[in-house]
């Protein structure tokens, strides 16, 4: 078992969450305005991104540059792990390798707690991830728990690189924003980014 094979049925199932639906949970998050260098990315990358058509391409060319230009504007509180292992209880099934961690914590050689977003890339299919990036939510509940750092509330975000659709975990309820949030939009993406790093923790 690994987190690529959790439907969202199995992680609610297995993990005992209540799952809310809703639009609009993110409405009233400020947009943080991506810098000019972000923008010149996107306009350069993007192309090439949707030219290849490969999940590993739209990562690297589009969800990284917006990842790093949300640590850059957050003057480094935060930390960006990219495709790394994230075993958290191979009982459990809480194993594999996630797309995308923030952390907040200025550390980047080491994983360190806590945890606040995931960020899973999907080639085409938003639904298919929200099942896995749930199962690495409740993973990095239980890391933070585990280093006694433990935050209110972790963050998700499932992407094609051009939609992006965002969840929220607080204790065993889990809400899934409805609604979805276009490149054009990476303002307000970069803004519902932000909004976890404020919390205590």
């Amino acid at each position: 078992m690994a987190y690529s094979e959790f439907s969202l049925a199995k992680a609610k199932q297995d993990f005992s969450l209540s799952i809310l639906e809703k639009r609009n949970i993110f409405a009233s998050v400020s947009e943080l305005t991506a810098s000019n260098l972000l923008v010149e990315t996107l306009n350069y990358n993007l192309d090439i991104a949707l030219g290849s058509n490969s999940e590993k391409a739209r990562s690297e060319l589009i969800i990284a540059p917006i990842l790093v230009d949300l640590r850059r504007q957050l003057h480094e509180q935060v930390s960006l792990f990219s495709g790394v292992d994230f075993t958290v209880d191979n009982s459990k099934g809480l194993n594999g390798t996630c797309d995308f961690i923030i952390t907040k914590s200025p550390e980047i050689l080491i994983l360190t707690a806590p945890v606040i977003t995931v960020v899973e890339a999907k080639k085409e299919n938003i639904n298919g991830g929200l099942g896995q990036c749930a199962a690495e939510m409740v993973a990095a509940q239980i890391f933070n728990e585990q280093a006694a750092n433990e935050i209110k509330t972790i963050y998700g975000a499932v992407t094609t690189d051009n939609i992006w659709q965002f969840l929220k975990l607080e204790k065993q309820t889990l809400t899934i924003d409805l609604s979805e949030y276009y490149l054009k939009d990476v303002n307000k993406i970069l803004g519902i980014l932000a909004s976890g790093v404020s919390q205590e923790g």
